[in-house]
């Protein structure tokens, strides 16, 4: 990234307009796993070629372009070879980006091209392009839901300790992770939280794509995963519900749906968590504004301030009784049955 203070308006503008032409070559990069092919040493743009069925000169230029911009180093002898960014593109490494840069490549990109229509016509983009929800295509498609499972991860991965860090789970019994998707979050909970029990909730295809990951991490005993559509219903039987990054995907309606399940499942003196971020108000720079717009885009849902929290809350039978930060940009929004 250049230094903006060494910059003109008009450079910064053109940085912003052409933002895609990196992000394309980073997804590629993923795409054909080039960072893998290079974690035991430098290779040129030939042997990488036929390593992935690819052309050599267009594959030239494209990594040639990405290490003028510090996602792989050519040295003199035409070799490419790994770099601090580089290395975020390997599939093997804690907090990898690969599967995010090819969920970002794919439909999202598609997507964003079509913002102009959403913001004239309010019609939804992706069932626009794709014929039906972002979670139904990837139920139907289950190489893209591993593909943004992993994503998820990457993008998410910090925040679960952050998370972890900042809120006390000690006087909880049992926590339904509501959503709860790969069980990421759950988790990595549960293992700070020794004498926490989990239910991950999510639907039936999800919770099967989960269900290793708990094994593997030895929560079997603890962890007890539940298949169903949280617009029907939520599990009774914990004592606190926590989502992460669900209710922003629906608009208010769709939300006081899933909120109403949770109020009802959960006991008087329960409590439920909602991780989200929450817009400031003013100019002040904020990741959620514009992964808002990704929620128009897909989903079809939205980030919110706390005011908007509050009344959300409020509407369902909740009294949000405080907001606890985190170290990354979500914050747990406490709430209680009222």
């Amino acid at each position: 990234m250049s230094d903006r203070s060494q910059t003109s308006p008009a450079d910064d503008l053109s940085q912003m307009i052409t933002g895609y032409w990196v992000s394309q070559c980073v997804y590629v990069a993923a795409k054909l796993g080039l960072a893998d092919l290079l974690a035991n040493g430098p290779r040129t743009a030939a042997e990488l070629a036929e390593a992935t069925a690819s052309q050599t000169d267009p594959l030239y230029r494209v990594l040639r372009a990405l290490a003028s911009v510090g996602v792989f180093a050519e040295d003199d002898a035409g070799r490419f070879a790994l770099t601090p960014l580089a290395e975020r593109l390997r599939s093997d490494v804690p907090g990898s980006q690969r599967a995010f840069a090819i969920m970002m490549g794919e439909e999202q990109y598609h997507v964003w091209g079509d913002l102009i229509d959403a913001v004239q016509t309010g019609r939804n983009a992706f069932q626009r392009i794709y014929h039906m929800p972002i979670f139904e295509f990837l139920q139907r498609n289950p190489e893209k839901g591993k593909t943004f499972d992993a994503a998820m991860v990457g993008i998410h991965g910090r925040e679960t300790g952050a998370l972890a860090d900042a809120y006390d789970f000690s006087g909880i019994r049992t926590l339904a992770d509501v959503g709860g998707g790969n069980g990421s979050l759950l988790r990595g909970i549960l293992e700070r939280n020794p004498s926490l029990q989990g239910i991950l909730y999510d639907l039936p295809a999800v919770v099967e794509r989960a269900r290793p990951a708990i094994e593997g991490a030895g929560l079997a005993e603890r962890c007890r995963t539940v298949a169903g559509n949280f617009f029907e219903s939520v599990p009774a039987g914990a004592d606190a519900y926590i989502m992460r990054h669900i209710i922003h995907d629906w608009d208010d309606a769709e939300c006081l749906t899933i909120l109403g399940h949770c109020r009802a499942a959960m006991p008087a003196d329960g409590r439920l968590l909602v991780v989200e971020s929450i817009i400031p108000p003013g100019n002040e720079p904020c990741v959620g504004k514009l992964l808002d717009l990704t929620m128009l885009l897909m989903p079809g849902g939205r980030e919110r301030t706390e005011e908007q929290y509050r009344a959300l809350f409020a509407s369902a039978g909740f009294e949000l009784v405080r907001v606890v930060p985190t170290a990354t940009e979500v914050s747990v929004l406490e709430s209680r049955p009222v």
